[in-house]
């Protein structure tokens, strides 16, 4: 009974966990920048992760967006929640591919 218990609550511990997809603050003092990450909602800013998905730099000229989008594409279908920040940073990143694939093709 106590084993039958014991896995029911194993299995309800291992469904309730939420993913993000989140920055990952990296740099030095004052030149900061990101790695986008897929972790557990509630781990630490910096703590471990599960997949680095990209980068961001946001104190270049230009804001440099590296992102892996078949991989940010399967992580949202597996129900990772993107933050606001990393979600407008997706939106910019399919913009931009949209844009070169256009460029490509004319």
């Amino acid at each position: 009974m106590i084993d039958k218990l014991k896995s029911l609550s194993d299995n309800f511990l291992e469904d309730e966990i939420l993913l993000a997809i989140s920055l990952m603050r990296t740099g030095a003092k004052k030149k900061p920048s990101y790695r986008i990450v897929v972790k557990e909602k509630r781990s630490k800013r910096d703590g471990a992760y599960l997949e680095n998905l990209g980068t961001y730099s946001p104190t270049r000229p230009t804001a440099d967006i590296n992102l892996k989008l078949d991989r940010v594409r399967y992580w949202i279908g597996k129900g990772a929640q993107p933050t606001d920040t990393v979600d407008r940073l997706i939106k910019a990143s399919e913009k931009a591919e949209a844009a070169s694939a256009a460029a490509a093709s004319a």
